[in-house]
C-alpha cells in the first residue's frame, strides 16, 4: 500500500481510536501529503523545509492550501502548544 492511502488514514484512525478532525497530517509535499490529509478530513501542516516552497504554497496556480504552513517541523511545537492551551481554556 502506498502513501497516500486510505486504508492508512483508517488503521491510524481506528488504532488509535481517533476522530479524523483529531489527526493533522504533517509533510512538506502538497500534492501528496496534504492532499491526502484534505481528502481524508484531516487537519494539514506544511513544513516548507521539504519539496514544497513558500513560492510555490502562494502560486496562483496551487489549489491545495493547508490548514496551516511552517518553516520548518520544529515551528509545530509553537502550533501545538497553542492549540493545548485552547483546549484548557475551553
Amino acid at each position: 500500500v502506498g502513501k497516500p492511502s486510505g486504508f492508512m488514514l483508517d488503521n491510524i484512525a481506528s488504532t488509535l481510536g481517533l476522530e479524523r478532525d483529531e489527526i493533522c497530517m504533517v509533510g512538506d509535499r502538497l500534492d501528496t501529503d496534504i492532499m491526502f490529509g484534505k481528502n481524508g478530513g484531516l487537519r494539514t501542516a506544511l513544513v516548507l523545509s521539504g519539496v514544497t516552497s513558500e513560492e510555490t504554497l502562494m502560486s496562483p496556480e496551487n489549489e491545495v492550501t493547508p490548514d496551516v504552513y511552517m518553516p520548518q517541523l520544529s515551528a509545530l511545537l509553537s502550533v501545538k502548544d497553542a492549540a493545548l492551551a485552547a483546549k484548557v481554556s475551553a
